[in-house]
């Protein structure tokens, strides 16, 4: 499982600045509690989701590290405002729209 940005040291993003991110601030309520130690409800998962996602919306870094999620693809938590599934989404549909340009440019 790839670890949030919050609970990294910024060396561990190696070319991402992670100075400023909000998730610092709080970093169960991007990742969620350790599954290990705490069973946590649909519902309220969704509701600290939605918090999390609200706080990235503001973050000063949410473009770089949608990008260093793409590239990561994480397996759970928020990600500039992502859940890991729509990350996952998004990265396919990336594959998808490369694999179309490189199609058209080989009709082309």
């Amino acid at each position: 499982m790839n670890d949030h940005p919050s609970r990294l040291s910024t060396p561990d993003l190696r070319d991402e600045c992670l100075d400023g991110a909000e998730c610092l601030f709080d970093a169960e309520l991007h990742d969620g509690p350790d599954p290990e130690d705490r069973f946590e409800h649909p519902d309220a998962r969704a509701a600290r989701e939605d918090v999390a996602k609200d706080i990235c919306a503001t973050c000063p870094v949410q473009v770089a590290c949608l990008e260093y999620a793409i590239r990561t693809k994480p397996t759970s938590g928020v990600w500039a405002g992502l859940t890991a599934d729509e990350i996952a989404q998004l990265h396919a549909l990336r594959v998808e729209r490369k694999q179309f340009d490189i199609a058209f440019e080989e009709v082309a």
